[in-house]
């Protein structure tokens, strides 16, 4: 997705200014699987469903904070928060990062992204910053609040 008017030329009218939502992403059991095997963090409460939902605070299993967090640069790429004339956007980091309320096995999530600075670094950089919050359908807290950082490429 585009945003209208969003360029490199543009990007400084924008701070401030939400980007956009994302559409709702679902946060399946097979999702959550996938990741405890990339990462080796096959805790209980994330792949073991019988365990989960009788000893679980949440009634069943819960996506891993990280793998939430992971979410935040597909989302913000569907958004359109990399300039289509950037000749690259690159994860530059984080600055703060506060996991509020677990994403259950199966939930749908969104992200929710509006650009708070935009620091030109020179020879063709430019490093934008983000405020991220990835909603959970039906709750009031969000999943996770993120400021992420991206080096743009010109």
């Amino acid at each position: 997705m585009s945003i209208k008017g969003y360029n490199v030329t543009s990007i400084d009218d924008f701070v401030g200014r939400e980007l956009g939502v994302s559409d709702w992403v679902v946060v399946d059991q097979a999702r959550i699987n996938a990741f405890a095997e990339c990462t080796g963090d096959k805790q209980w409460i994330h792949v073991n469903e019988e365990l989960a939902k009788r000893e679980s605070p949440f009634g069943g299993t819960i996506a891993h904070g990280y793998l939430t967090l992971s979410l935040l640069a597909s989302l913000a790429m569907e958004i359109g928060v990399i300039p289509e004339d950037a000749s690259a956007g690159l994860n530059y980091g984080l600055d703060k990062v506060r996991f509020m309320t677990p994403v259950k096995a199966g939930a749908r999530v969104r992200s929710r992204v509006t650009l708070t600075s935009v620091e030109k670094k020179g020879g063709g950089r430019i490093v934008v910053k983000t405020i991220n919050e990835l909603q959970v359908e039906g709750e009031e807290k969000p999943a996770l609040i993120a400021e992420t950082l991206a080096m743009l490429v010109v």
